[in-house]
Parts: structure tokens; C-alpha cells; sequence
């Protein structure tokens, strides 16, 4: 069985964010969505609820998984038993951080990462924006999956 994680905050998790776990599973047999604990993040969503809304969302695909972590990503891969990382890539910058990241993850475990270049019409939605929004209590709704509530 093929699996995957798919880090991140995901604070919110974006229709950017569900078309890369959608995209994955066309060749993934299973994808573990981890939201990572980052104490020197200031997040908007508490952990807990995060996991919340993102199960929900997924509450029909027993192929996606949803976790919260707070160590190394290499090493809660290997905890899922997880063969891959995906990542979604939405400019330059992107890239060559995840690549810098790719290549430290491969050396330190021998876990590939798979990058995905973000769908045109989604690279200008980041969490970060959608967070700038909701703080100016502006309806994000466009800019989440189908489905998600934002209590």
C-alpha cells in the first residue's frame, strides 16, 4: 500500500490544500493529512478544531487520514509508516524551499517528497490570506473547500 502525509498547518485548510490531497489520491493509496503543532506559529484555529473541520470534510474517504503532530516531519512519516510527502508548490519561492526540505528529509530518512504545482486558478489562495480575511470578518467561504464550515 501506498501512503503519503501531507504537512502543514492548515490554518484553515484551503481549496488549494483539498486539491492536493484529491490530486494524490489518483496515485496514492492513502494520505495522511498531519497538522503540525508549531508553538512559534500564531494560528487562528486551535489544533483540535483544525482536525475537526478537516475530518468532516473527509468523513466519506477512509483513504485520508487526519493526525496532529509536534515532532519532525521525517519522524512522523515513519510513525504512519509513510513511503512519501506531498507537498503542493504555488510559486518559486515555494520550490526551492521544498526543495532544500526534500533533500534533508531524503538524506535523513530516505523518504521521497512529491511535489505538485498548485492548479492556476488556485495560486493566489494562501491560509495566510484567508486568515488576513477572516480577522477583517470578510466571508471566506470561496476560498474553502465545498462543504467546510468555519465556526
Amino acid at each position: 500500500m501506498s501512503r503519503a502525509i501531507f504537512p502543514g498547518t492548515f490554518d484553515p485548510f484551503t481549496i488549494g490544500h483539498y486539491s492536493v490531497v484529491k490530486r494524490a489520491l489518483t496515485f496514492m493509496d492513502e494520505v495522511v493529512i498531519g497538522i503540525g503543532i508549531n508553538e512559534n506559529k500564531k494560528t487562528w484555529f486551535p489544533t483540535e478544531k483544525r482536525v475537526e473541520m478537516i475530518e468532516k470534510l473527509f468523513a466519506d474517504d477512509p483513504r485520508v487520514k487526519i493526525d496532529a503532530y509536534d515532532c519532525l516531519t521525517i519522524d512522523f512519516a515513519r510513525a504512519k509508516e509513510a513511503q512519501f510527502i506531498v507537498r503542493g508548490i504555488r510559486t518559486v519561492h515555494d520550490f526551492e524551499y521544498e526543495e532544500t526540505i526534500a533533500d534533508i528529509n531524503r538524506k535523513l530518512a530516505g523518504i521521497e517528497t512529491i511535489l505538485l504545482f498548485t492548479e492556476p486558478e488556485l495560486t493566489s489562495i494562501s491560509s495566510t490570506i484567508v486568515r488576513e480575511l477572516l480577522q477583517f470578518g470578510k466571508d471566506v467561504t470561496p476560498f474553502l473547500p465545498e462543504g467546510m464550515k468555519i465556526d
